[in-house]
């Protein structure tokens, strides 16, 4: 299991149900199934659909402000890749009333913090703010949610900025390469086999008429989620939100149908080569989507084979055998169909077979043998640390709230999570290796160096 985290660019999102929190300290050692983890939340709707979740907490004087588009790199089709990320962009560029240069000047005058990401699934914008600054705030995301300007030179800048984004994180960036392959490997049919930055040619081709008609079908308040946390009066900044966004139309979403995945029959090979000077390999079987039912066994199996240096995969590559610089598992869960995986990179020079065997007998084992009671409760147990750490600010309780009701349209699953890992037994472990991680759905890319060419 890994926390969910925002990797923006590479559609590499993990399994978002890993957010909780704990109002007092709480123990990890005795009692775990007693667990239970809760803060007050209010949710409602306005009239034009936008849904709005408060979470009033006074302890320091600063609001976390999230405003969640339901619109991701999933949303797109070919030749029109990447537009949710560059309209990411573009909401920074000025609209009707903060236009130009003035939205970010007017945010830092006031000691506010901003920033984005975007993923497959949604995309997302947040401020950090004093409480002070709600109104100011609320004024100047409302601007952009409907007049933003999409005026062609502030496009024609950032297609520039967008690309050399792309070349750093994906074309020179091993593994950005690497994560590319697979999933064009793995999603045959589904959106997820392009990357969230979108291809280059795809980038460079926008225009502003393209992104105006992006904005327009998904940038609108039926399609978002407002969260507020921290220091506010509900009462006042309820009056607020109908003041400034009630007057905000709703428009017709489009009827979104996802291609289902044909399922994977036989193992799936593909070698490439970059810049690189050892080989690196990811190994990885589909699953299931977030919320699933087999998704919490799934992340403690990914914590017993590969996370730590007491895992598996850890102790036999890089610390027995002295092959590897690094091995680890993870279990990544989307919208749709995610998948498990293991990653694996060689010490200069080596070859990496013998280590990809090594991974397949690891993972031979969880499916033919149970675990042991020691390896499962020690895998829980960093799950509820991973919980209780990554939600202690404000942000990060917006983020979890915004996240479980983006996925679910219900933020409440995110306090029944830790029941959910501590109900996973030896058994349910075992059922899931041999579910999902059975050979014959092996889907595996290599990254190797580019060979030396004789002149």
């Amino acid at each position: 299991m890994k926390r969910f985290l925002f990797y923006f660019l590479a559609s590499f999102s993990i399994h978002p149900v890993s957010f909780a929190t704990s109002p007092e300290p709480v123990s990890l050692e005795k009692n775990e199934s007693k667990l239970k983890l809760d803060f007050p939340v209010e949710k409602y709707q306005l009239s034009n659909g936008l849904t709005v979740l408060l979470h009033e907490n006074h302890d320091v004087p600063l609001i976390s402000y999230h405003t969640w588009y339901r619109v991701g790199s999933r949303d797109e089709s070919p030749g029109v890749t990447g537009a949710a990320h560059m309209l990411e962009h573009m909401m920074f560029k000025g609209a009707k009333k903060y236009s130009g240069k003035e939205f970010d000047r007017v945010l830092h005058e006031n000691g506010i913090t901003n920033n984005a990401f975007t993923t497959a699934d949604f995309t997302g914008f947040y401020e950090n703010l004093p409480s002070s600054k709600l109104e100011l705030v609320m004024d100047m995301e409302v601007d952009r949610m409907r007049f933003l300007s999409l005026k062609p030179e502030d496009l024609k800048s950032e297609l520039q900025v967008v690309g050399e984004e792309r070349r750093w994180r994906v074309d020179n960036n091993p593994p950005g390469l690497l994560r590319e392959a697979f999933n064009n490997l793995l999603y045959t049919t589904h959106p997820y086999r392009w990357p969230v930055i979108g291809t280059m040619a795809d980038i460079q081709s926008y225009t502003s008429e393209k992104l105006k008609i992006f904005y327009d079908r998904f940038y609108v308040p039926n399609n978002a989620v407002l969260v507020l946390a921290g220091d506010f009066d509900s009462k006042r900044a309820k009056e607020m939100i109908q003041k400034y966004y009630g007057s905000l139309e709703a428009r017709p979403l489009p009827v979104r149908v996802y291609p289902q995945e044909a399922p994977v029959k036989k193992p799936r090979l593909q070698e490439i080569e970059a810049e690189v000077e050892s080989t690196t390999f990811l190994i990885g079987y589909p699953t299931v989507a977030s919320g699933h039912p087999d998704a919490y066994a799934l992340d403690l199996l990914a914590v017993i084979l590969g996370q730590g240096k007491s895992s598996a995969l850890y102790q036999n590559l890089v610390y027995k055998k002295q092959s590897a610089v690094n091995a680890s598992a993870f279990n990544s869960t989307q919208k749709d169909a995610g998948y498990f995986g293991a990653s694996v990179t060689m010490k200069p020079k080596l070859p990496w077979r013998a280590d990809a065997d090594v991974v397949r007998e690891e993972i031979k084992n969880l499916r033919e043998n149970l675990t042991t009671p020691r390896n499962l409760r020690r895998a829980k147990n960093q799950v509820m640390k991973d919980f209780i750490d990554g939600i202690e600010g404000i942000d990060e309780k917006a983020q979890a709230l915004a996240v479980n009701e983006i996925y679910f349209n219900d933020f409440k699953t995110m306090f029944t999570d830790l029941e959910r890992y501590e109900q996973v037994n030896l058994s349910d472990l075992r059922r899931v290796a041999k579910t999902y991680l059975d050979p014959q759905r092996e889907v595996q890319v290599v990254l190797n160096p580019k060979k030396v060419t004789k002149p």
